[in-house]
This record gives structure tokens, C-alpha cells and sequence, in this order.
């Protein structure tokens, strides 16, 4: 990589997508069929767009549902795809409304107990933000083991 491509970092946004279930909270993983993935639902940002609505955005196209975004979570960065630096902003953020349909970039939904959302997450990265998405949410998982 040279040093031009390493100057340039695309920004990108995203949630961790949360229900309250009886059995407690449930996180939503978004499959990718074009990178053969389970991730959480994220997305670059489009020139202009605040994190904040891009992540928003992002979580509506990619499950179909709106949400209420919560407490900011780490950011993750890392070399994409195309060999270009990409950082993503996260959110903890309740569904509050809507349903999934399959669409062009996500063929899958599955609303998931944390340590099974843990299992079913294609990359290390992604795994690392469920314990602080957890606490934010205030859940009586046991987190020692995720």
C-alpha cells in the first residue's frame, strides 16, 4: 500500500442493533452475501452526512428498521476490502419500529442472544463492541465470557 492510499480513510457508521426480548436483549447481525459475512448493519457515509444519520440511514436500509440511537461505542478501524484505511463510528441503537426485508447488499437477518451473536460475527473486530454495547444496555448478561 502506498502512501497515498494509506492518507485516505473512508468513513463509514453503524449500529448495534438491539430488542428487548423476554429473554433479554437481542442484537441484530445483518448478512452480506457480496463478502459472504455476518456483520453488524453499517455503511459508508455519503459526502456530508453526519455520523449520527448515516448510521440511522445505514440501520433502515440494511434491516428495514428505525431506531432510536443510544450511547456512542468505540469506533473500529481497518484495512477494507480494497486495501483502503476505513473507519467506522458505532452506536448502541433500540429498534423501535419496522421489519426486514432481503434487499441488494443483506439477504439475512437474525436477531440474536449476545453470546450467539458473538458466535455467529464473521470478524474478531465486530465481537469486541458487544460487552461495551451490553453494558450501555444495562443487561444481566454474564459478559466474562464474550
Amino acid at each position: 500500500m502506498d502512501l497515498m492510499s494509506r492518507a485516505y480513510v473512508v468513513h463509514a457508521a453503524g449500529c448495534l442493533l438491539w430488542r428487548r426480548s423476554s429473554a433479554g436483549p437481542e442484537l441484530a447481525l445483518v448478512y452480506r452475501p457480496k463478502w459472504g459475512d455476518w456483520s453488524w448493519p453499517k455503511g459508508k457515509l455519503k459526502r456530508g452526512e453526519a455520523p449520527e444519520a448515516g448510521a440511522r440511514r445505514e440501520v433502515l436500509e440494511e434491516t428495514g428498521y428505525v431506531c432510536r440511537l443510544g450511547a456512542r461505542l468505540p469506533s473500529s478501524r481497518y484495512t477494507d476490502h480494497q486495501g483502503r484505511l476505513k473507519e467506522v463510528s458505532y452506536w448502541v441503537a433500540e429498534a423501535t419500529g419496522g421489519a426486514f426485508e432481503p434487499n441488494e447488499e443483506v439477504s439475512d437477518l437474525a436477531w440474536l442472544r449476545p453470546g450467539e451473536a458473538r458466535e455467529r460475527l464473521t470478524h474478531e473486530r465486530d465481537r469486541d463492541l458487544i460487552c461495551a454495547a451490553l453494558g450501555v444496555i444495562g443487561a444481566d448478561e454474564d459478559v466474562r465470557g464474550l
